[in-house]
């Protein structure tokens, strides 16, 4: 694939960053290595301008040249997720219970890889901004750094994105039009009964019985209160209450997620989980506590920025390796919030794993590290066709 040449020479750089940045991951808002490493490795580039503070360890490093006033941003995320590492990997995690399972620890070094080609290069006329993002799995730092005016910042006309697609051959691009990942809220919930012996059941409330209930019940909001062909997801991924064999707890915590596109079923599913739980427990005599969190909306592609983006990746990859999306995904992305701010768009990344093989979120998924000069190619090459020297 014609990945440009100069970026390939420093593939094996690359790699070292990226393992790097693999053994040392950072939840949500706590990336201050990770921001720290960014950091050095724009200076040691010859970046012109780097901005820190937005949305506390964010990063957007600034490369000028020509005399354009004319800009593009392009941006990566940061952070990790709490699991617990189990890759084998001589760069695995030497954090505990903390990796990178969702492959940013790549996004940030392909953004690197950028960085580094077109400070050298500056064969473009205007202005790129690196938008190297904290905290996109739980605490919507795209939001936060918006809300802390990157794009008065930064004015840039448009913004793109790229996800690694494990599941997808290596090197090839999907893309999509319109919506492409889904509105992600979370759940939490807490149930409070009354805790007795587990001999003798009738003398408290039971609030596992009271989870159980409500697991079962949720899967009624998609399948029984919206039409059918509207997408939706209500799924829960944490239960915990009780330490005993013999004793029924006091209290059990859920934790959840629920997924839509359309902002009508957002509401939807919000007003049936609150209404469920809620029902659920008083009729089982117990309590609950309900908190429904919006973590970020769909993410929906601009059509010409989209057409753009693609006619970038047919450059690298070739038309045919290049692959409309038929569908949307429902994972999430909260990289929404900046394409309601601006025009642009997001497209993933082939990484050739097999169909045995762990995927996104899981503790023996790694990153392709064959990938990176592809993904720094796609983003360099982004930025100096938007802000062509010719006209």
């Amino acid at each position: 694939m014609p990945i440009i040449n100069r970026i390939a020479e420093f593939h094996t750089e690359m790699t070292e960053w990226r393992r790097d940045l693999h053994a040392h991951p950072e939840l949500s808002m706590q990336e201050f290595r990770t921001s720290a490493t960014v950091q050095d490795k724009l200076r040691s580039f010859g970046v012109d301008e780097i901005i820190t503070g937005m949305a506390t360890t964010g990063v957007v490093g600034v490369i000028r040249a020509g005399s354009s006033g004319r800009a593009i941003g392009l941006r990566a995320d940061m952070d990790a997720l709490p699991i617990q590492e189990e890759t084998g990997a001589p760069h695995a995690s030497q954090t505990p219970n903390v990796m990178h399972a969702c492959g940013h620890d790549g996004h940030t070094t392909m953004l690197l890889g950028a960085a580094k080609y077109l400070a050298e290069t500056r064969n473009f006329d205007g202005t790129v901004y690196l938008i190297f993002q904290p905290a996109e799995e739980f605490e919507a730092g795209a939001d936060k750094m918006v809300k802390d005016g990157l794009f008065e910042k930064c004015p840039m006309e448009m913004v793109f994105g790229l996800h690694n697609w494990p599941q997808s051959p290596e090197g090839t691009f999907l893309w999509r039009s319109g919506d492409v990942m889904a509105a992600v809220a979370w759940i939490d919930i807490t149930i409070t009964g009354k805790g007795s012996h587990g001999a003798f059941p009738h003398q408290g409330i039971d609030p596992v019985v009271v989870a159980a209930n409500i697991v079962t019940a949720l899967q009624t909001i998609v399948s029984r209160n919206m039409e059918p062909i509207q997408g939706g997801v209500v799924s829960i991924g944490h239960i915990s209450g009780g330490d005993a064999y013999n004793i029924l707890p006091e209290r059990v915590v859920m934790k959840g997620t629920a997924r839509w596109f359309r902002p009508e079923v957002g509401e939807i599913i919000e007003k049936g989980v609150h209404r469920l739980v809620n029902g659920i427990a008083e009729s089982y005599g117990a309590k609950a506590e309900v908190r429904f969190s919006r973590h970020a909306p769909a993410t929906i592609n601009d059509e010409d920025a989209t057409t753009f983006a693609v006619s970038v990746a047919n450059t690298i990859a070739g038309e045919a390796r290049v692959k409309h999306m038929p569908s949307p995904t429902m994972g999430g992305e909260d990289f929404a919030y900046m394409l309601n701010e601006k025009q642009g768009a997001y497209l993933m990344l082939g990484g050739g794993r097999g169909p045995d093989e762990p995927l996104l979120h899981h503790p023996r998924y790694d990153f392709n590290d064959a990938i990176l000069p592809v993904g720094s190619s796609w983003y360099s090459t982004l930025a100096e066709r938007y802000l062509s020297r010719t006209t």
